[in-house]
């Protein structure tokens, strides 16, 4: 594979906001409604996003998709997207589909997640997306698969997560 270096110097300077703004939307909105809303610029995205760079998302119930430009800042030793970027881009994928099933009022968090690396990404892969889809859905439990993709359609990594669901607490006036 050949690889594609990136022009200029090798930089990065990023912002974020305050994540407060959409924890105070947590319990009042839905998860689909709350995912929505953050692609349609309503509400920040977490700042993770701006950390590893992930751009365009979409969201429906039981399903969502992320997309990272890989870039050189990714790389481990090795010279590809460091293992932890991708379980990262997939954690975000797996549990945001768990999030766009839950009503106002429950939240969920990951119990784990089990990673296969299948080939390594490169700036050469291009975008990668991911696609996250709920498996399985009870009151408690959530079961949800994620795969990593580069840009001529070959899985780079897939993982399966399971979540917690539980009850927020009341949101404060």
């Amino acid at each position: 594979m050949d690889e594609i270096a990136q022009p200029g110097p090798r930089s990065r300077t990023f912002t974020w906001s305050d994540p407060a703004i959409n924890a105070a939307s947590l319990g009042r909105r839905s998860g689909l409604e709350l995912l929505r809303s953050m692609i349609a610029g309503e509400l920040p995205p977490p700042p993770v996003m701006h950390l590893i760079d992930m751009t365009r998302m979409t969201a429906d119930e039981g399903r969502v998709t992320v997309e990272m430009p890989v870039h050189e800042f990714h790389y481990n030793p090795l010279g590809s997207v460091h293992g932890g970027v991708l379980s990262t881009l997939l954690d975000t994928a797996a549990g945001c589909a768990v999030h766009s099933t839950l009503p106002a009022g429950i939240g969920y968090t990951s119990l784990d997640l089990n990673v296969k690396f299948l080939r390594p990404a490169t700036v050469a892969s291009g975008v990668l997306r991911c696609e996250g889809t709920v498996l399985q859905r009870g009151r408690r439990t959530a079961l949800a698969e994620a795969k990593v993709l580069d840009t001529t359609g070959r899985l780079i990594a897939h993982a399966t997560s399971s979540c917690l669901i539980f009850e927020l607490e009341a949101p404060t006036a």
